[in-house]
This record gives structure tokens, sequence and C-alpha cells, in this order.
């Protein structure tokens, strides 16, 4: 049974639209329901592409936040008089 498309994950929605696309490979859709399943993928599609701009725009605000950036520490000495090269 189909869930209701606001209940959806991502994971949930493109397995259900990878169940669609096998049952049409394999000729498992009769003529009335492809309409069906053409709309129900579109939706789907619809709502993956939502998910993802939102993810998106929530990974940019991350990043973009002043927060985020550090300034570049100096790179310091060791007792040897060599660069340290650690990441952090």
């Amino acid at each position: 049974m189909n869930k209701e498309l606001k209940d959806l994950t991502y994971r949930e929605a493109t397995q259900e639209l990878e169940e669609i696309l096998r049952a049409i490979e394999n000729d498992a859709v009769d003529v009335d329901e492809l309409t069906q399943k053409v709309q129900r993928s579109a939706q789907l599609i619809k709502l993956c592409k939502a998910k993802l701009r939102n993810a998106e725009k929530a990974i940019d605000q991350v990043f973009n936040e002043e927060n985020c950036e550090e300034p570049a520490k100096p790179k310091s000495e060791n007792k040897a008089g060599t660069v340290n090269n650690t990441l952090f």
C-alpha cells in the first residue's frame, strides 16, 4: 500500500520509484494501471526534487553562516624547526 506523499522519506520515495520502474519493465502493469503508476511516479519525482532542493538550501545555509568559518591558523614550527603539517 502506498503511503501518503507527505509521509515519505527520500529513500522511501526512490525505492517506490524503483519498484514502479521494475514493474513497468517486466510488463507487470496492465494498461489500466499504467496511467496511475505514471502519475504516482511524477509525484514521487517532484517530492524527491523538493527534498534535494531543501537539503541543498540547508547545507548552503550552514556553510554560509559566519560562525562556520574560522580564520586559518598559522602553521607552527616544531622543535626541529620544520613546519607542522596537520589539518587542524
